[in-house]
């Protein structure tokens, strides 16, 4: 039976999915929690004369965090190397780099456990680079066809840990890596529990540093996830597998998902203005990065569904953030194009953000959904109006980005609560340009 199709797709045998499931990192939250990563290491296992590398970025050894955990790792007596190259939306090319390092530096076999500390992008570097190392090959191997080969990873590797130092990716918790391949201008996901890290420490200490562009950015990707996870496909409403493992990563939301959905949205919502215009405030970090890990439990469980797949052609092309990116595009996509699928449900997003919905019929609710939104992003003065502003995106670009997201981006269409035609996305990103007047 195939995959491709949820059941609001034509032409195709019902066998609707009776059965969800979970799969979850190790996680470790709290303030100054780096200090019992060591402790968590050897919870997995790593023995006392291991070796490790921690896979960063240049900005985060100037800042010092690197330096930070090492030395946590160092002082309970385990060797650690640091990587420092991981660079933002990563291409394939430049994990084979780092992959290619730890070959050189530690042999095929690699490293006896890694961390990964960083935004997404450093993370997924740390992911990819240890399931490589564990299958063997490079990542392209196990890239879906076209782009790659599409073979499956049997291992998971040494154990790796994740560490963010931002609230919004979700990286920490989900089994996808998503790379860019920069020669055919698109990104592409390597998705496997094999992908997933064993363990995630969140340390709210660790993201007071991010300025307020970066932390606004990352948060309205966090608040994607929730909000997409909140309104994506019920997972009895997707296609039931014949074998259990074939079923997917993005398997729809369940009772347990739209629990994480709402509280995420809670956090987000109400920390972020103050995250992004006071970053030392500690307690707005807290709730902020509490917030992402929910929304990342909820939207990378269910999963992600249109603005994702449609950021993913526009960030590659463009080399915007995906947060940004993800800002931009939501209005139009999982707010105006998706609510039709379950207006009440988004009615039921309003009051989440705040608004008062009473005496308002769904749509007109969805609309105020819509307006709060954009008054979010306004409030914190550092996010793009649209792909106008964005990019510098035109009418004239959008066949194009609405051909290469059907194209490239069906393991997220799946899960779109309603379906999507290259016309429609062509409309929704028309709509995406602008989403305010700039005064």
């Amino acid at each position: 039976m195939s995959y491709e199709r949820s059941v609001s797709a034509p032409d195709h045998a019902l066998s609707p999915e009776t059965v969800w499931h979970i799969d979850m990192p190790e996680i470790r939250f709290g303030r100054d929690s780096t200090e019992e990563l060591a402790f968590q290491l050897r919870d997995l296992g790593v023995d006392e004369d291991a070796r490790g590398l921690v896979v960063t970025d240049e900005n985060l050894v100037d800042i010092g965090h690197a330096d930070r955990v090492a030395g946590e790792i160092r002082e309970d007596g385990l060797s650690v190397d640091v990587y420092d190259d991981s660079e933002r939306e990563p291409s394939v090319e430049a994990v084979a780099d780092c992959i290619e390092f730890v070959r050189e530096e530690a042999g095929e076999a690699g490293y006896d456990f890694y961390v990964g500390l960083g935004g997404g992008s450093c993370m997924d570097t740390a992911k990819v680079t240890r399931a490589v190392i564990a299958n063997g090959g490079h990542p392209t191997d196990y890239i879906a066809e076209p782009t790659g080969e599409g073979e499956p990873l049997e291992d998971s590797g040494e154990p790796l840990v994740l560490m963010p130092t931002t609230a919004g990716t979700g990286a920490e918790i989900s089994p996808v890596a998503i790379l860019s391949v920069p020669e055919k201008e698109i990104k592409e996901g390597i998705s496997s529990n094999n992908v997933r890290a064993d363990a995630a420490v969140l340390d709210p200490t660790l993201t007071t540093t991010l300025p307020p562009d970066l932390t606004a950015k990352t948060a309205m990707d966090a608040l994607g996830h929730a909000i997409e996870g909140y309104t994506t496909h019920e997972y009895d409403s997707l296609l039931r597998p014949t074998d259990p493992a074939e079923r997917p990563v993005y398997a729809g939301r369940t009772p347990l998902t739209e629990m994480f959905s709402e509280k995420a949205i809670d956090l987000l919502s109400n920390n972020v203005r103050t995250a992004v215009h006071n970053g030392d405030d500690l307690e707005a970090r807290e709730n902020m990065l509490q917030g992402a890990l929910f929304g990342a439990i909820a939207g990378l469980t269910a999963g992600a569904s249109l603005c994702h797949a449609m950021a993913y052609p526009v960030g590659n092309k463009y080399h915007t953030t995906h947060g940004e990116t993800i800002a931009v595009l939501t209005p139009a996509s999982t707010i105006d194009y998706n609510s039709a699928s379950d207006p009440s449900r988004f009615a039921d997003l309003a009051e989440m953000f705040g608004v008062d919905t009473d005496g308002m019929t769904d749509r007109e609710a969805t609309d105020a959904l819509k307006a709060e939104y954009v008054q979010l992003q306004r409030d914190l003065n550092v996010l793009p109006s649209g792909l106008d502003e964005l990019a510098g995106i035109t009418e004239e670009d959008v066949d194009w980005l609405a051909e290469q997201t059907v194209e490239t981006q069906k393991r997220l269409l799946r899960t779109n609560p309603r379906p999507v035609t290259e016309d429609d996305v062509r409309d929704v990103f028309l709509d995406a340009l602008y989403n305010w007047e700039e005064t």
